[in-house]
């Protein structure tokens, strides 16, 4: 985490981190002011923090109450040396807990992250440097050795080779990349979260069966997102990028829209036409891209190559953005390297949607097949151990597919996770699916997947293939559980024609063959500017995560009709407010999304803005209006489901009280005011009271305009991606 300190009046000092600011003072004994907790007292009530979070963790999983938990930390100090210090730690548990339930909250404390790292002694690196911003040295773990040379399967490069390559195209974009934890729960299976500390929005997972693995994962990850623009899917890039000669690539192209709003020629091939205008009902204006909003510039369009006869097929950002999300993309030692896992994730995928949707029963990998991979077999044995059956099943459907899938059941909960994996290799595609299972999870995590289901709907319903897509999470059919399974177990291999070894480029070729076998038209771009091959392939009717008719009724650019309105609501007039909610009304949109998602800001989290919901604009806006009548309804239901902060629930509460007041023609609010007060504060009532008399406009919403004014945290993404943009600039120009 990279954590940048100010310096204030006297000794108070300001520390920056992600989203949160902290300050620290000095006693005045010190010569400090005494207005804040010391350093110290911060590295103190973490270690204490950290051990109750543990608890808690512990406690949540197995549905055990906190309420008469109590826990203490005191310090311990040796007075011949200050610096040797005992933190003693207790615990105090009611009598009805049982034994091991007692024993495991013990054991629980122990994993405390701080009290590990201070056991374990840090580091301290010291230097001077000319300029913090442009120190782009990336964060991550000890530089590897230039003699070793750790080869996998699957990479063209040494392990160590590669990590160095891809470290140093992140430190020439400017970018510190720091590893926020690290996770390996049993043997053989690593998993890690990386980010960009200037930018935390910007991260990646990673995994393997080592750390080298792991880091490798997460590294290309990175690239892979930064060069396919991922990181900033939706979000609104300003009006200087969109406006500038180019907004995504170099080689994009822009098509004007038509009068009648009719696709333009130029763009999609009849191929994909067929697919995403089946019905005729796609718009030029559905394609507009979200990131620069830029409508009277059109469609932004991107060169594919369509493989089939190596034509460029222009294709709409929109597009790309709104139905493959991350699918589809791979970075690479190699171009092939690169295809081969970007198409091996294709197929994982469209084969994993069609077990689950079809309720597909697969036949179990035979255990003497399993023992050819001890490695695979200890990461398995380590999850049994823990009271976690596991059945390793061969998804290929009949040797058709490199596919592989790892079940996970837990007794404790009755869920199941089920996790796929592919490569050429049956034996990477095991691994695969088994560090997919694990990647960024604790045991007790684990106690949140969902349980099986005879509900068929419920299995194929669209959104459930999301949550699958996303993080495996989805639910599955009791069937897939049955013993007569659907297909014989094929003990396959891709990486092998006629027992001769395939080269990289040849196991590619394989995959795009059976893809041509489909019936299937390919689309490959590839992006070499920032250094190292990254492809994204595309293939229509096939490796979509959200269905085509998202471009019509569900698309991101939706954002366009709300984004300058809301950026500029405290400055629009009445009448300007008026069409707004009424635009919001006939809208449709769920209540409950997110104003973040609708128009594609990163507002901080912890603002109002960032909580804020269509339901609770529409709240404020209707009370500016002095509209009361419609804003005690919504009111009614945003206290029936109210996720924001209590502060906020208070205030709303405090609201529907004064707003039945003052709609009833027989009470007189002056009359309720000092009682209101006692409730709920001097300053919730005046808020309340100002924003129901029309004196206080969108309390608690700070004013920000389109140049994202006070936007701190999407700011930052901005940064990131200028960066981006500087690269290929001059790269281009180059």
């Amino acid at each position: 985490m990279e954590i940048n300190v100010n310096f204030l009046d006297n000794l108070r000092l300001e520390a920056k981190f992600d989203d949160f600011t902290v300050i620290t003072d000095q006693p005045i004994r010190y010569k400090g002011d005494g207005s804040a907790p010391s350093p110290f007292d911060y590295f103190l009530a973490s270690s204490a923090l950290c051990a109750a979070y543990f608890v808690k963790v512990y406690c949540v999983s197995r549905d055990i109450p906190t309420d008469n938990i109590r826990l203490s930390q005191n310090n311990i100090v040796d007075p011949e040396n200050r610096y040797n210090q005992i933190f003693k730690i207790q615990v105090e548990l009611p009598e009805d807990i049982s034994e091991k339930d007692r024993n495991g909250i013990l054991r629980s404390i122990d994993r405390c992250t701080v009290k590990k790292v201070v056991q374990t002694g840090p580091e301290f690196q010291l230097e001077v440097v000319d300029n913090l911003a442009q120190d782009a040295q990336a964060l991550l773990m000890a530089e590897p050795s230039a003699e070793a040379t750790t080869y996998i399967e699957g990479k063209d490069l040494p392990l160590e080779q590669t990590i160095a390559n891809m470290t140093a195209i992140l430190a020439d974009l400017g970018m510190k990349i720091e590893v926020a934890s690290w996770r390996n729960i049993v043997p053989n299976v690593w998993s890690l979260h990386i980010r960009d500390a200037a930018s935390p929005m910007c991260f990646t997972n990673g995994k393997g069966a080592t750390k080298e693995s792991a880091l490798c994962s997460a590294l290309g990850e990175f690239i892979e997102r930064l060069s396919c623009n991922f990181f900033y899917n939706d979000q609104y890039f300003g009006e200087q990028i969109a406006n500038s000669e180019f907004v995504h690539y170099p080689n994009e192209k822009w098509f004007t829209l038509t009068d009648d709003d009719s696709l333009p020629d130029g763009i999609l091939d009849e191929h994909m036409r067929a697919i995403y205008d089946a019905d005729g009902e796609l718009r030029g204006s559905h394609l507009i891209d979200t990131n620069s909003g830029n409508q009277a510039r059109g469609i932004c369009a991107l060169p594919y190559q369509r493989l089939a006869d190596g034509e460029t097929v222009y294709i709409p950002s929109n597009l790309i953005e709104n139905l493959f999300l991350s699918n589809g993309m791979s970075a690479g030692n190699t171009l092939a390297e690169a295809q081969v896992q970007c198409l091996s994730e294709i197929f994982e995928r469209a084969v994993k949607r069609d077990i689950i949707e079809q309720e597909l029963a697969l036949p179990d990998i035979p255990a003497a097949v399993l023992d050819r991979y001890p490695t695979i077999v200890a990461g398995i044995e380590g999850l049994q151990q823990q009271g976690f059956p596991v059945l390793v099943k061969d998804a290929s459907l009949g040797g058709q597919f490199p596919v592989a899938c790892v079940t996970l059941m837990n007794p404790r909960t009755g869920g199941v996770f089920a996790s796929f994996g592919a490569h050429p290799s049956l034996q990477v595609a095991i691994e695969r699916s088994l560090t997919e299972l694990l990647q960024g999870r604790s045991f007790e995590g684990l106690n949140d997947v969902p349980p099986p289901t005879f509900n068929s709907m419920a299995v194929s319903e669209p959104n459930n293939f999301v949550e699958h897509f996303i993080d495996s999470t989805g639910v599955v059919s009791w069937r897939f559980f049955s013993s007569d399974a659907d297909y014989p177990f094929c003990d396959w291999d891709f990486t092998h024609h006629q027992d001769q070894p395939l080269t990289t480029e040849q196991q590619a070729q394989r995959l795009f063959d059976i893809l041509h076998e489909l019936g299937k038209e390919v689309y490959q771009t590839v992006h070499e500017d920032l250094g190292a091959p990254v492809c994204r392939i595309l293939v229509p009717d096939y490796s979509e995560v959200y269905p085509a008719d998202d471009l019509i009724w569900d698309n991101t650019n939706k954002a366009l009709a709300f984004r300058e309105d809301i950026l500029n609501l405290h400055r629009l007039s009445d009448e300007q407010l008026a069409a707004l909610v009424e635009h919001l009304e006939e809208s449709q949109l769920d209540n409950y999304t997110d104003i973040v998602t609708l128009i594609g800001i990163e507002f901080d989290d912890n603002t109002e803005w960032g909580q804020l919901t269509v339901l609770e604009l529409k709240l404020l806006i209707y009370l500016a209006l002095q509209q009361h009548e419609q804003a005690l309804e919504l009111v009614d239901m945003f206290l029936q489901y109210n996720t924001n902060t209590v502060k906020r629930g208070l205030f709303y509460q405090a609201m529907a009280a004064v707003l039945e007041i003052t709609l009833d023609e027989e009470l007189n609010l002056a009359s309720f005011i000092d009682n209101l007060t006692r409730m709920f504060g001097d300053e919730v009532i005046t808020a309340v009271v100002g924003s129901v008399d029309g004196s206080v406009r969108f309390y608690g919403l700070a004013e920000t305009d389109l140049q994202l004014s006070g936007l701190e945290r999407h700011q930052r993404l901005l940064e990131s991606y200028q960066k981006l943009h500087k690269a290929r600039a001059q790269r281009y120009q180059g």
